[in-house]
């Protein structure tokens, strides 16, 4: 995820390593702060591997640089587009920073794939909560703060769906039974 978004913020101009500090962090928000721990041995990798280049800003002092988006790291940005990892899916803050850029990919139906993709996700009956195998609806939970979970997660999914589909140029379903029989949720997964 930190690594797509200093491609695609990249992608869009040079920039010194502390604006792109502030671009990734507005991006991911307080769920997943960026700190100088992570982004910059992430902008570090990327550098030894010829995806970005680090040039010194004169203007701006002795220890000030600008990173530029090498030929590289542009397709290997356009690669994660196209394939993001199942991961990148289904987590809703991942998917936010691939659909950030997704402009960025040429190829229209290679990012309604992508979109595609994440809209099947939506569609799979899912819960924070289970009885055995079979996820639990709101109306079947008790607890009040349990249930706003769920109301806020079916919110949110039906949003995201009608939003996907329109983007897509799908009618919605006659019948949307995953927005009557699910509580799709998409959780945050363990930062890596």
């Amino acid at each position: 995820m930190l690594e797509l978004a200093i491609l695609g913020f990249l992608a869009e101009g040079p920039l010194p390593g502390h604006e792109l500090r502030r671009r990734v962090s507005q991006l991911t928000g307080y769920t997943r702060p960026v700190s100088d721990g992570s982004l910059y041995p992430a902008i570090n990798r990327l550098t030894r591997a010829g995806l970005i280049e680090r040039r010194t800003d004169p203007a701006a002092g002795a220890a000030r640089y600008v990173l530029s988006l090498a030929a590289a790291g542009r397709a290997e940005m356009l690669q994660r587009l196209r394939k993001p990892a199942d991961h990148e899916i289904t987590d809703f803050t991942r998917f936010y920073v691939v659909l950030a850029f997704l402009s960025h990919l040429p190829d229209v139906a290679e990012r309604h794939a992508v979109l595609r993709r994440r809209l099947e996700f939506l569609e799979e009956p899912a819960s924070f909560f289970y009885d055995n195998e079979r996820p639990l609806r709101a109306e079947e939970v008790a607890d009040p703060y349990r249930r706003g979970m769920l109301l806020t997660a079916r919110a949110t999914s039906r949003a995201e769906r009608t939003w996907l589909r329109e983007t897509l140029g799908e009618k919605p379903p006659v019948f949307d039974a995953a927005c009557i029989d699910s509580d799709r949720h998409t959780p945050a997964a363990p930062a890596s």
